[in-house]
């Protein structure tokens, strides 16, 4: 078992071993997240949603409801 102590401050120092399992790097973010049974996860915040921002080219013509109806049909028709 991996243990921390936490300072009079409140802190600890996540061990070595753990910030590599989770690829966390000084700076990185943790969220805590409380279970149903009372339990914390610490879960690592990679990237602020704004950095999403341009991943996905826009299409080089819109397109309509209509085509994205037509084509989830196609496919849908293929399974």
């Amino acid at each position: 078992m991996i243990t921390a102590t936490i300072t009079s401050k409140g802190q600890i120092t996540i061990p070595k071993d753990i910030r590599d399992q989770l690829g966390l790097h000084a700076g990185d973010k943790l969220s805590f997240v409380e279970e149903e049974d009372g339990s914390i996860n610490l879960v690592p915040i990679k990237k602020p949603l704004r950095a999403l921002k341009g991943l996905v080219t826009k299409p080089k013509r819109p397109v309509s409801v209509e085509d994205m109806n037509k084509a989830v049909k196609r496919k849908a028709s293929r399974s």
